[in-house]
This record gives structure tokens, sequence and C-alpha cells, in this order.
């Protein structure tokens, strides 16, 4: 390259001092640039949609689901309370409980009988006779919304089984049925499970609330969303689960069940007929 064989050899020397080897050319190379493509808006919005689509189809799912499960839960609830019923029978000479007390029927009051057949073990509150400190999960119904107003109480046994026909049909008031009180001379007798004509069809326990199945007033008891002792609206609509004299546990509608006269409600404290009738049409 160089006339000059010296200057040629300086040139040489100089690209053998100065030259990078060949392993080290790659630092030198810069790699052509990578391009990632991202989501645009509009796919985007496309996903949070049928994520919002999918979520709209699922959670009402998801919901009645869940509220199955608490329904089994009241009925298994209902089963359990029913055996105790049974198994008090038995210790009883077959007599269904009664003590003479107006208001035995409400969950707060009936327990006290069949306590020691329940598993539970409750001790009355000091100062009261019916309510306690402890909460049991076989006594309330976890769709019951207003068990707290009922010292965590779901379920209610029935006047019907302890009071005479005579007496239900001579009801004009719901307050008859209340109270602490002892009853009037006459109105309360003890009946036995073989007394009960229709044991199939008898309720002995059920859900106050129809907090599983209810109408456009919202969960009520049998006497509707009342005030006081006089019945309000909604109370033939929904479905509750119930427990019969013979042991066995079932969901009824409200429409499939007896209706006293005097009132028109379907409430198993005053089956047509007393213990000789049936709570189903």
């Amino acid at each position: 390259m160089f006339p000059n064989t010296g200057v040629q050899a300086d040139y040489n020397l100089f690209l053998m001092r100065f030259r990078p080897p060949n392993d080290c050319l790659g630092i030198f190379m810069v790699p052509p640039m990578q391009i990632r493509r991202a989501f645009t808006l509009i796919e985007l919005l496309v996903v949070i949609a049928i994520i919002a689509i999918l979520a709209a189809i699922l959670f009402p799912v998801f919901s009645r689901a869940k509220e199955a499960a608490k329904q089994t839960t009241c009925l298994s609830n209902l089963k359990n309370i029913g055996m105790a019923f049974n198994i008090y029978g038995s210790d009883s000479d077959d007599m269904l409980p009664n003590t003479n007390v107006t208001g035995l029927w409400t969950g707060r009051r009936f327990r006290w009988p069949i306590m020691p057949y329940l598993g539970v073990a409750q001790k009355s509150r000091a100062g009261s006779q019916y309510d306690t400190d402890a909460s049991s999960a076989m006594l309330y119904c976890p769709s019951d919304a207003s068990r707290s107003s009922f010292n965590d109480t779901s379920y209610s046994y029935v006047s019907s089984l302890y009071r005479p026909p005579s007496f239900i049909a001579s009801v004009t008031s719901l307050l008859q049925l209340a109270g602490d009180g002892q009853c009037p001379s006459g109105t309360c007798e003890s009946v036995s499970f073989t007394q009960v004509a229709q044991p199939a069809a008898k309720v002995m326990v059920f859900e106050w609330v129809n907090a599983h199945n209810f109408g456009p007033i919202g969960p009520v008891g049998p006497w509707g969303k009342n005030t006081g002792f006089s019945l309000g609206p909604g109370f033939l609509e929904g479905r509750r689960n119930l427990t019969f004299v013979d042991g066995h546990s079932k969901s009824f509608a409200a429409s499939q069940m007896s209706v006293n006269a005097n009132f028109g409600s379907t409430d198993p404290n005053l089956t047509p007929g007393g213990y000789d009738g049936s709570d189903l049409k």
C-alpha cells in the first residue's frame, strides 16, 4: 500500500496493536430495534366489556348458590330441632312440649323444654327467664337478618300443638297468642304425638321469616310486615322450610298452605282444626 516499506511496516504494526480482536467486534454492533406492539384503546375497552358481561352473568349464579347453601343449612337445623322434639316425646310419655305459657311457640321460649336434646347447652341470662348470652348456629338461619331481634332464634314452634282446637277456632286477635304469662284456664293442654290426626301434614316447627324466597314486600313472617299484633302486607308471599310432626322437613310456598278463616293467614299457630287439622291444602 505504501511505497516506503518502513511506512508500511509501521502501518501494519498500528493495525496489530489497535485493531480489536474478531470476538470483540460484536460490542460495536447495534442490534436492530425490536418493536413491541401494545393494546390499542379499542382492544382494551373490548376486554373490559367482556369481563363486565361475564361478571354480570356469574355473580347472580354465585349469589344463588350461596343462598341455596344457606337454605340447606336452615333445613338441616329444622331437622335436628324436629329430632330433639321427638326424643323429648320419647322421654315424656309421647307428649309434645307444654309449659302452660301462651307464647311458648316463640324461638326464645320453646328451646328451653327441649334444650337437653339439642346439644347446645345454653343457659338463661341472669335476670331473664328466656334470653341467653350464648348463641347457637342450630337455632338460627344464616339468611334471617331479623334473628337478633329474637335472641338469635329463627324458628317457631306452634301453639296449635299445645292449645285445644276450640281455642284456635276462637282466636280473634293475634295478641291472644303472645306473652310470657300463664295460659287462661282451659286454653292450654298437653297433646301427645299420637293425638295429632295428620302428622305428615301438621307443622311442628318452622322458619318464622321467609328469608330464602319472598315477594315484593321483602322477608316477612306469616303475619306479614306487621306492626304489633295485626296482619300486614306480604303474609301470603314466598315460601319457608317446615318440619312436620312425623319428623320430615321440606320447603313449601305460602300458596300451598291452609288458611285460617279468622285471619286469612297461613300461620301454623292457627292451623284450621288445630292438631286435628292440616297445614297443607
